[in-house]
């Protein structure tokens, strides 16, 4: 079987998904959701669960489309409501306020870790001459970056903020990714994008990028890493640590 690389013979930019990827914060996300959602669902429908309502109906997804997407899946509706209800209260943006805001707290009180592993990979990529992005669906994703102490390691960085000023599309539409892309002035097929949400692996097929590494780490199942090569994968590894980097980008290379 053939060793993972990222070949930089035939890719100069790589594209990183921020959570689960460079940020040790899916697990934060996902616990936060589940806090909000089984409050919500109490007498309604069953309880909130990671391992599946989450992975498959709101990780990767802007905040409001998680929510509209998994109440779908519960035969659930809720009203819009606006961006200045009050956390928690039983509207798509009430919801979307409260899991804010435990989200928020946490990190705060917390912080953010970066990936060791990622942290190593981004610093090979670019002694080799790579440029590289971040992206995250996230309003807070400039915060995260910065509070993993990790902005050095990124030429250019695409978040929720940029997505809701350039009217750009969540996943899985690839809006995020290309807008990151063309920042660094990079083609599709010249661009490696690594993801770890379905919904961001299935855009960047979709999109055309040269290659799409996905991280199906352990704790998520051992039928993820199926999953994710169903929905566009490449290349499937447990942990970035699992990836070895070929080749160097000259100078002039594009």
């Amino acid at each position: 079987m053939n060793e993972p690389a990222i070949d930089l013979t035939t890719v100069s930019v790589v594209v990183f998904d921020t959570d689960g990827v460079v940020t040790d914060t899916a697990r934060g996300h996902a616990a936060a959701w589940k806090h909000v959602f089984d409050a919500f669902l109490r007498g309604r429908s069953a309880p909130f669960d990671i391992r599946d309502d989450y992975l498959r109906h709101v990780d990767g997804r802007p905040r409001l489309d998680g929510i509209r997407t998994f109440l779908a899946s519960r035969g659930l509706e809720l009203p819009e409501g606006s961006p200045d209800d009050e956390p928690g209260a039983p509207t798509v943006h009430g919801l979307g306020r409260a899991k804010d805001r435990l989200f928020v707290d946490q990190v705060d009180k917390y912080g953010v870790a970066a990936f060791p592993s990622t942290v190593a990979l981004l610093h090979e990529l670019r002694h080799r001459g790579a440029r590289t992005a971040a992206v995250s669906a996230s309003m807070h994703g400039r915060k995260l970056i910065t509070s993993a102490a990790v902005t050095p390691l990124f030429d250019a960085l695409v978040d929720g903020d940029d997505a809701a000023l350039l009217n750009l599309p969540g996943l899985p539409d690839p809006a995020l990714f290309l807008e990151a892309a063309r920042r660094l002035a990079a083609p599709p097929p010249r661009t490696a994008v690594v993801g770890a949400a379905l919904p961001g692996v299935e855009a960047a097929r979709k999109a055309g990028f040269g290659l799409v590494v996905a991280v199906g780490r352990p704790e998520r199942g051992e039928e993820r890493g199926e999953e994710l090569r169903e929905h566009g994968a490449d290349v499937v590894v447990a942990d970035l640590g699992e990836l070895t980097v070929r080749g160097r980008v000259l100078p002039w290379g594009t």
